[in-house]
């Protein structure tokens, strides 16, 4: 089973949601409202931080299980901590100046690579060796 994979993927979806919540918030709290998806500046940078957010999902969430599937359902789950925590520092930095946001973006781009290339490296190895 993979009980802390699951774990991780909610607590995943539920930062994501929290990330709706604050663009919500912002279009009230700033005057800008829907569909418009332009503005106001800290509501575009909370815009930005979530659709940024959404982009990389896709890419977490399959390298999250395939590494849990093929590699450690604990690995993949503190590898997926790591991208919330290095989402959550790139949210953060985004808000508060945009040019500060590289250490966020980079600690959630080592996470989703190392799930990746972790699950990649172990399914060509299971096809080499035959399993």
């Amino acid at each position: 089973m993979f009980y802390l994979t699951a774990l991780t993927t909610l607590a995943t979806v539920q930062f994501y949601g929290w990330l709706g919540y604050r663009v919500g918030r912002a279009r009230m709290i700033y005057g800008v409202p829907a569909p418009a998806t332009t503005g106001d500046p800290t509501f575009e940078r909370h815009y930005r931080i979530q659709m940024n957010t959404l982009e990389w999902l896709p890419i977490q969430l399959v390298g999250l299980w395939m590494f849990a599937i093929y590699v450690s359902d604990l690995g993949a789950a503190l590898l997926g901590v790591v991208w919330i925590v290095g989402r959550a520092l790139y949210a953060r930095a985004y808000l508060a100046d945009p040019k500060t946001r590289t250490t966020g973006f980079v600690i959630q781009f080592a996470a989703s690579t190392l799930l990746c290339l972790g699950a990649i490296g172990d399914i060509f190895m299971r096809i080499l060796l035959g399993d």
